[in-house]
């Protein structure tokens, strides 16, 4: 054991959240099925390309009016 180690230190909010999983076993594969919904999808290539080609040029002022 190093001469100077300190207790190992864990935050109030590292218990919070390790309490919540031990209480809640169910927490994790919710999220991760919220994520799937929102986040890991297929993205369509013809989708994108249209996207892009009708995307519009920002004015490099955009509160100037055309005035």
């Amino acid at each position: 054991m190093p001469f100077f180690r300190r207790a190992d230190y864990l935050s109030d909010t590292t218990q919070f959240l390790q309490k919540l999983k031990v209480s809640h076993p169910e927490l994790e594969s919710e999220q991760r099925l919220g994520r799937s919904l929102l986040w890991d999808q297929k993205l369509d290539s013809e989708s994108l390309k249209e996207f892009s080609a009708a995307r519009v040029a920002q004015k490099p002022y955009v509160y100037q009016n055309g005035s």
